[in-house]
């Protein structure tokens, strides 16, 4: 039980007494930033990087999922300290931007937006009582912002 504490907590993010929602974020964010500056420095190249992000996102959405699982049997549902999701929503928010911390800065920015806000189809997401709800509505945020995003630098906005 202790590793899946762990992991919904994101490293104990989950545990911070303000905002913790957002100190996952903060965490998950660093941790993708690092991770990528990292795999730069050490002359990986861009599609490489691209396609472990990828597989590191799909690997924790369904590591967080399981995690969450177990972890409702002693928690309530969607309790404040599960984070997990809000790493998997913001590596999404983040993917395939160029490893610049102010393009990092506005993903966690817009990130936060949608998942406080929940536009569209994330608060219907959320209303759900599943495992999967708890993360998916979370995707969907990163999803939008990395469509916001990418957009953006598409057109040269930013």
């Amino acid at each position: 039980m202790k590793w899946h504490k762990v992991i919904a907590t994101a490293l104990g993010a989950g545990y911070s007494p303000f905002a913790p929602g957002t100190a996952g974020s903060l965490v998950g964010m660093g941790l993708l930033f690092f991770t990528n500056w990292l795999l730069i420095d050490m002359g990986v190249e861009q599609p490489f990087i691209l396609f472990l992000n990828f597989v590191l996102i799909i690997g924790l959405l369904f590591l967080g999922v399981n995690s969450i699982k177990k972890l409702q049997t002693i928690w309530e549902h969607d309790a404040s300290k599960i984070v997990i999701d809000e790493v998997v929503g913001v590596w999404i928010a983040a993917f395939a931007l160029p490893l610049r911390w102010e393009y990092y800065l506005a993903a966690l920015l817009l990130f936060r937006f949608f998942d406080i806000v929940k536009p569209l189809f994330i608060k219907s997401i959320d209303a759900m009582k599943g495992n999967w709800s708890i993360m998916l509505d979370d995707v969907l945020a990163g999803v939008y912002t990395s469509i916001v995003l990418q957009g953006i630098l598409f057109f040269k906005l930013f």
